[in-house]
């Protein structure tokens, strides 16, 4: 059996359908970043682009995101040298990085729900940016950390 494409191909060499498939749905980059004029630094919120669905953490319109949202980042090759907000579960992220993609996503379990059930998704932890109010009361650090296995999982592995 071929081991699957993400081990044998570099990003630039991925199809859209591949390239496609990497995101797990976690919802994370849809989240609204806040950095500091003065030092760069940056912060994450748990407030969700008005397009992300909380509960599915997919957008609700994908195709015309762009002109929706003029600030929505199309994630490419060329980006990703340049975007330092990724978080460290992102398999372009990791693939980019050298690094294998996580056992929850779902091109590795096969099921798109463990991406939830591991915890790495928003799913649950995001509001609304219309019913946010003032980001900054909002400011969180789990989207830039990688999520600890679930209690469940880790007893049914060990």
């Amino acid at each position: 059996m071929a081991p699957p494409f993400w081990k044998t191909k570099r990003l630039e060499e991925m199809n859209s359908a591949e390239w496609e498939s990497l995101c797990d749905g976690c919802g994370r980059c849809c989240l609204h970043k806040l950095r500091d004029e003065a030092t760069e630094a940056l912060a994450f919120t748990n407030v969700a682009c008005r397009l992300l669905d909380l509960r599915s953490c997919r957008c609700r319109d994908y195709a015309n995101r762009r002109r929706r949202v003029p600030d929505c980042v199309s994630l490419t090759t060329a980006a990703l040298r340049h975007i330092d907000w990724l978080p460290p579960s992102c398999a372009y992220r990791r693939l980019a990085e050298g690094r294998d993609l996580a056992w929850w996503h779902p091109l590795v379990s096969g099921d798109p729900e463990t991406v939830h059930q591991a915890g790495v998704s928003v799913r649950g932890r995001a509001v609304s940016e219309r019913q946010a109010g003032d980001w900054e009361d909002h400011v969180v650090d789990w989207p830039g950390r990688l999520p600890g296995r679930p209690r469940k999982l880790r007893e049914e592995t060990a």
